[in-house]
């Protein structure tokens, strides 16, 4: 096991792990903590606790000092001159005629350099902005393009579920999703429904998908035809929250649909081994 301090950088959900270096800091504390790019000022999320070794990335990096308050001034000076860079950095954009949209900036927590985020649709060549900008701000300029997807976490936003953006608020990193997972949920497949902010498939579809993955090999497929205590019916869909299918019967020449729970029902289960919306066998 190792003594870990749990830390997070600005706004960003993702925890990191120091060493407390003989300190004692407190959550909520600020402190200064050595990184591969120099001093930088980090929030307390969790006091020294153990991990497991192989949680840790090696070599673990220390906590320098507990933030003073000349260090808490450092940073509120930074955040006040950021939105001043922003507006500098756009008008030298619009002068230099370059196909790129500026999203954040950031200056060091040491003040030798700003970094400028963006992004573009494929390669910028930026040399003569860097210059320009190095000339305006007399420190280290770097530009770093980045994805949609970390635009919206670094933008933030409310998510079509009314709550703020995941990768935004509270998911460490980026989930892998796909349109199966819609599919093992039910989900309808309008871009529009299952779409996030950034115009890809919502992380959030990967909480559950484990579950209805497996509670779907439970269930029969729609449209096949099973055994129920009422008599043969077909399969028009299931509810793998509740694990049961509801089924179209024939009966006195007419037509009835019964919810049934998977249990009570006879069908061949190796049918649904690759898991799937009702057993659905369609990979993508």
């Amino acid at each position: 096991m190792e003594k870990v301090v749990v830390v997070k950088f600005k706004n960003n959900c993702k925890p990191y792990f120091f060493s407390a270096g003989g300190l004692t800091p407190v959550k909520g504390q600020g402190v200064v903590v050595e990184t591969a790019r120099g001093l930088e000022y980090a929030k307390v999320v969790e006091p020294e606790r153990e991990v497991d070794e192989k949680d840790v990335v090696q070599p673990l990096k220390r906590i320098v000092r507990l933030a003073t308050e000349r260090d808490e001034e450092t940073v509120k000076n930074n955040e006040e001159r950021r939105k001043d860079a922003l507006k500098t950095c756009k008008e030298r954009i619009a002068a230099h005629n370059l196909d790129m949209k500026l999203i954040d900036c950031e200056f060091t927590f040491e003040g030798n350099k700003v970094i400028f985020t963006f992004t573009a649709e494929g390669r910028v060549d930026f040399r003569d902005l860097v210059r320009d900008l190095a000339g305006v701000f007399r420190m280290r300029i770097e530009l770093k393009q980045v994805g949609i997807r970390d635009e919206t976490r670094i933008l933030g936003g409310i998510a079509p579920c009314g709550r703020e953006c995941c990768c935004a608020g509270c998911m460490p990193d980026f989930k892998k999703t796909s349109i199966k997972m819609a599919k093992n949920q039910g989900l309808s497949l309008n871009p529009g429904k299952i779409s996030g902010l950034c115009g890809r498939l919502m992380c959030c579809l990967a909480y559950e998908n484990e579950f209805y993955a497996s509670e779907n090999k439970k269930l029969p497929k729609i449209g096949s035809t099973v055994s129920s205590p009422e008599g043969k019916g077909i399969v028009v869909s299931v509810n793998a929250l509740k694990g049961e299918a509801r089924l179209k019967i024939e009966r006195d020449g007419g037509v009835v649909f019964r919810d049934f729970p998977a249990d009570s029902l006879r069908f061949r289960r190796d049918q649904n081994e690759n898991g799937g919306k009702g057993g659905s066998n369609d990979d993508e």
